[in-house]
């Protein structure tokens, strides 16, 4: 299996664990009793499906959150970021620091829809503070 499936299983079962309520000690127990390992890294393809099954059936719930708005939300947000970059007389590398000192991600297409917005918030107040409106 992939690395990409391993970790998304293993994500599973820790999110599982938290949800469950385990302690480190029962956990650890768990993962004893079904796969023979202490530490869920250390489980193949078979025992993290054996333990995922456990913890569904011990009530763990696995769904998904989708986006709640559509990705071209997003992208007329990153429009308007660049409309006022150009305004400012100013570019993309301002808007990544900015990204990166409010949110510590990279770069500002990275940032999620409400990160985003406070950016364009800044931006706004920036262009008030320096007479462009």
């Amino acid at each position: 299996m992939s690395n990409s499936v391993r970790n998304t299983d293993l994500s599973k079962i820790h999110i599982a664990k938290k949800q469950l309520g385990m302690d480190d000690d029962t956990y650890r127990d768990m993962l004893w009793t079904i796969s023979r390992v202490r530490s869920a890294s250390n489980l193949d393809d078979a025992g993290r499906k054996k333990v995922l099954d456990h913890l569904r059936a011990c009530g763990a719930k696995f769904t998904r959150k989708g986006r709640t708005t559509p990705a071209n939300a997003r992208a007329g947000l990153i429009s308007k970021i660049k409309a006022q970059l150009g305004a400012a007389k100013r570019q993309d590398a301002y808007a990544d620091g900015m990204a990166k000192r409010m949110f510590h991600v990279d770069r500002y297409e990275w940032c999620d829809e409400a990160q985003l917005r406070k950016m364009i918030a800044a931006l706004t107040y920036d262009a008030k503070r320096h007479g462009r409106n």
